[in-house]
């Protein structure tokens, strides 16, 4: 078998090889995309192709554990938002060598296009690779491949965050006749050390494929637009039509008011809270909720259990955790510092339990719980700890905390500089001061 190389010409989002084979690519930024995948040249993903039924092994690299896997490629299913990590594949961000994927068809056929699709807000949107072609199965070693396509999605000078597409095909006729189709995968931001792809799906089309569109469910979608039209919170409940009421009702006005409110209460220089939030609730999803970005995940069942109680609370927390965004200290900073959960959680708790519901009196030390009373005990009980400090040093305390975090620049030397006491003193002080107010030897 011979190797086509071969340099192609860009032409836009179009690369004409030596071997006439042809890579579309679109790129929709920011809010253009959506569940759909729908782009103006680059077919949408669709069911019922070669793909759907094929063996797809991961031959080189690893898979990052938080994603859903090589199954993600094949599944016929769609992330519903734009950072998805179980519903996506994606691999584990050490190495520089090109990781190896491979498709096996089962049956030698005439392949005539092969597509690719991904969806992230920012480094991992980007699609890098160079796709093989091979009749015999995949032993490493390169001279047993017929090379089609090099793709990459993003243009220079474009933001990587956004909905990626490719497709590979021939200029006429079919791209060959293969069994065995082999992504080379590559980082798709490689200045971002978070920068590998989120691959939603991978199409491949043979001669007579009868196919449709995967298509995307009816969505159900509340946008809170705040902060005088510069903050848009989208609160997806396609899933769990239970909350839609309370979403509408109750949720979207505190989130409307609370979202720029909690934005100035966590300044730090040079830095901008996320303008795009979303939310949405999963039947699938165990706990509570969980915030990575600028998306927040909840479980439709506890809040369908808890929207007489704490389901608005909780929500005001997760907000929290979007504006704090101490992720960006290690792609900022190189030399950051890891914050201590204590405070990453107990944060949002002091701004939710004596900020924004302080009357519901939810993180209370009591004698119930005064054993467990230690200022590093997280959640409520940190939170009460901060808002003991906040009472004695200054409410500047807690956006000063706040933006050593952000910046990866913590260390325990902060509590003296801004309380001349160490973090330690002033924990016992803080215990002491309950176990008098409570009686406690």
């Amino acid at each position: 078998m011979k190797v086509a190389v071969g340099l192609g010409i860009a032409l836009g989002g179009l690369v004409v090889s030596a071997s006439e084979t042809l890579v579309q690519t679109e790129h929709l930024e920011g809010a253009a995309g959506s569940a759909s995948f729908k782009f103006k040249s680059v077919p949408s993903p669709v069911k019922g192709d070669r793909a759907e039924k094929a063996k797809i092994t991961l031959l080189r690299g690893n898979t990052e554990v938080n994603g859903g896997g090589v199954a993600k490629l094949n599944d016929g299913e769609l992330p519903r938002e734009e950072d998805a990590p179980s519903a996506n594949f994606f691999l584990v961000n050490r190495g520089t060598s090109p990781a190896r994927l491979v498709i096996d068809l089962r049956d030698a056929v005439e392949v005539e296009r092969v597509s690719s699709f991904s969806w992230h807000p920012g480094g991992r949107g980007p699609q890098r690779y160079t796709l093989h072609g091979s009749l015999e199965p995949v032993d490493g070693a390169a001279s047993a491949l017929t090379r089609l396509a090099e793709v990459t999605t993003r243009k220079s000078g474009a933001e990587p965050g956004g909905q990626h597409a490719a497709s590979v095909t021939a200029k006429e006729g079919a791209l060959g006749k293969f069994r065995f189709l082999i992504f080379d995968i590559e980082a798709g931001d490689k200045e971002d050390v978070f920068g590998q792809t989120f691959f939603s799906e991978i199409d491949v089309i043979a001669k007579g494929d009868m196919v449709e569109p995967i298509g995307a469910p009816e969505r159900h979608e509340t946008v809170v637009t705040t902060g005088e039209g510069k903050y848009h919170i989208i609160v997806d409940t396609t899933d769990a039509p239970e909350l839609r009421e309370w979403v509408e009702k109750e949720l979207s006005p505190v989130i409307k008011d609370w979202y720029p409110k909690l934005v100035q209460m966590l300044p730090s220089p040079g830095y901008e809270a996320p303008t795009r939030v979303t939310i949405h609730f999963d039947p699938k999803m165990r706990g509570v909720a969980a915030a990575s970005g600028s998306r927040i995940r909840g479980s439709a069942q506890w809040y369908k259990d808890n929207l007489k109680g704490e389901a608005t609370g909780s929500i005001v927390h997760e907000l929290v955790h979007v504006v704090q965004s101490y992720g960006q200290a290690r792609r900022n900073n190189p030399n950051a510092t890891r914050t201590p959960g204590w405070i990453v959680e107990g944060i949002p708790d002091y701004l939710r339990w004596f900020v924004y519901e302080p009357q519901t009196k939810g993180a209370e030390i009591t004698a119930r719980n005064f054993e467990r009373a230690k200022y590093d005990a997280n959640y409520r009980i940190s939170a009460n700890f901060l808002n003991w400090v906040v009472e004695r040093h200054g409410k500047e305390i807690i956006p000063n905390l706040n933006a050593v975090a952000r910046q990866g620049k913590y260390t325990p030397e902060f509590w003296t500089e801004h309380t001349g006491k160490t973090v330690e003193e002033l924990g016992a002080a803080w215990k002491a001061d309950h176990a008098k107010r409570l009686g406690i030897d």
